[in-house]
């Protein structure tokens, strides 16, 4: 089976002053595509998540849960979920850039979002030119604002069509206007700040948008709101992203003294505060469910919207994870995808939203996301070293403005204080006694000595921040 990336926004909604700003990075180990937004009128917190290559696939009763089937079930078995007749969200607009193509993989199809700046709008085609197969996301945007592919410098329209073949002669057939020149564009819109794609180039889906919209979450376009986003890619299953999103019981002990509750238990049995949570499905259908927490209510849209309307959260610092989501795949593959419940005891009420979703899943998707015979679904890839599995860099950094830019320029920094160092050093070197006292000597070798000493540390603290930065829980 090949291992499912995952690209997450997800959005936190916190009844805080539209001035204050939430400290929030889940980042590696957890850096997930979020989106912060605070409201004085809301709590809410959504999640917005898209498969991008495979995932495995299992089954699941709900006998060890209670999830009265009279609640949960409210259409018939025969009802199946399309998998390619639903919008995904690409990337938040704050993350584009208009002059780059970007490449995505989204339900195991590689497309490329770029801006038309003739029709001012964001596009998304099939990442392919028709010519040799090369990558358009690799291409660039001419001046008169079409795609051109890098390798021959084809060009295309918004629309698709090749508007420009350097290698045809201009008295020659209009070999660009022919059909097979033409790029496969999918359906697109911008809404909630975000792109989504709807994944079928078929020309009957172009205006799909006029009839089915992506899953509408009005607190992202209140203006007395502040939205944060933030993208990340998972390299690990569909469905265990959406379980620990789902799992409101791992915060406590996965995200030990990063995230807290508002409202610990008022007698704690352990450190972390672990306590008995009243969850619960109260309605299940094949577009998804909703439930019931302590603090307010759940939504999960299918296939990737899952929405939190919270009290009070607290959130801080960076989150953190660790490598065992990709050991849990395995382990549910070793005994068979139909069989999660029985590898999985989930005894408690505090699991019923991760037993609902699967349950959803079993129910309404056959178990699995439908590649669309691109994946086998029946192997997985070697588990990757832990700090390529837990890189931040090519998974966030490269694809976010912000951190790249800070990447940048810390880098820049961390070079300009080594040559400063060098330069002060080689400056004592060459510079006779006579002409230098001993106490400016003495200074410039200090300021060598702590510009290398600050270049050292900056090296150490990019590196962490935004390549690798291991966590154990063991020392928390």
């Amino acid at each position: 089976m090949e291992a499912l990336g995952v690209s997450c926004v997800s959005s936190f909604y916190k009844p805080t002053p539209i001035h204050k700003k939430t400290n929030f990075n889940k980042s590696t180990p957890i850096p997930r595509s979020c989106f912060f937004s605070t409201s004085k009128n809301t709590s809410r917190s959504t999640k917005v998540f898209t498969p991008l290559s495979s995932s495995s696939s299992s089954k699941i009763s709900a006998e060890n849960v209670d999830l009265p089937e009279a609640e949960l079930e409210t259409e018939t078995p025969d009802d199946k979920f399309e998998w390619y007749s639903q919008w995904y969200p690409v990337m938040p607009v704050c993350e584009l850039d208009k002059r780059v193509p970007l490449a995505k993989k989204i339900l195991g199809l590689d497309v490329v979002v770029w801006w038309d700046k003739n029709e001012s709008a964001w596009k998304v085609f099939d990442d392919t030119c028709p010519h040799r197969l090369a990558p358009l996301s690799q291409g660039r945007i001419d001046q008169w604002g079409r795609l051109q592919c890098a390798y021959h410098g084809w060009c295309f329209n918004g629309s698709g069509d090749c508007k420009f073949i350097p290698q045809a002669p201009s008295d020659g057939p209009p070999v660009h206007t022919f059909k097979k020149a033409c790029v496969g564009v999918y359906p697109s819109t911008v809404q909630n700040e975000m792109v989504w794609f709807w994944p079928s180039a078929d020309p009957e889906y172009n205006d799909i948008v006029k009839k089915k919209k992506p899953p509408f979450i009005p607190e992202m376009d209140d203006p007395s709101s502040t939205n944060f986003f933030m993208n990340r890619d998972f390299p690990y299953g569909y469905e265990v992203l959406v379980e620990n999103l789902m799992d409101p019981a791992h915060v406590p002990y996965a995200h030990y003294g990063i995230m807290q509750l508002d409202q610990p238990p008022k007698e704690k049995v352990d450190r972390e505060g672990g306590k008995p949570l009243q969850v619960s499905v109260k309605k299940l259908d094949i577009n998804g469910f909703v439930g019931r927490q302590e603090w307010g209510s759940v939504k999960f849209t299918a296939p990737c919207t899952f929405c939190m309307y919270t009290d009070h959260v607290d959130v801080q610092g960076n989150g953190s994870a660790s490598s065992t989501r990709t050991d849990k795949e395995r382990k549910i593959m070793e005994v068979g995808v139909a069989n999660w419940h029985k590898a999985c005891f989930v005894p408690t009420r505090s699991d019923a939203l991760v037993v609902g979703f699967r349950r959803w899943l079993n129910k309404y998707a056959g178990c699995q996301v439908n590649w669309g015979g691109k994946f086998s679904g029946t192997d997985l890839p070697p588990t990757p070293p832990k700090e390529q599995l837990m890189d931040r860099y090519r998974s966030h950094v490269v694809n976010c403005r912000s951190c790249s830019s800070a990447y940048k320029a810390l880098t820049a920094l961390e070079v300009i204080l080594q040559i400063v160092s060098i330069v002060s050093i080689g400056f004592v070197t060459a510079t006779k006694h006579i002409f230098m006292s001993r106490t400016v000597r003495t200074t410039v070798v200090a300021m060598a000595v702590v510009c290398f000493a600050a270049s050292r540390w900056l090296a150490h603290f990019i590196y962490k921040n935004f390549h690798y930065h291991d966590y154990n829980h063991a020392l928390q």
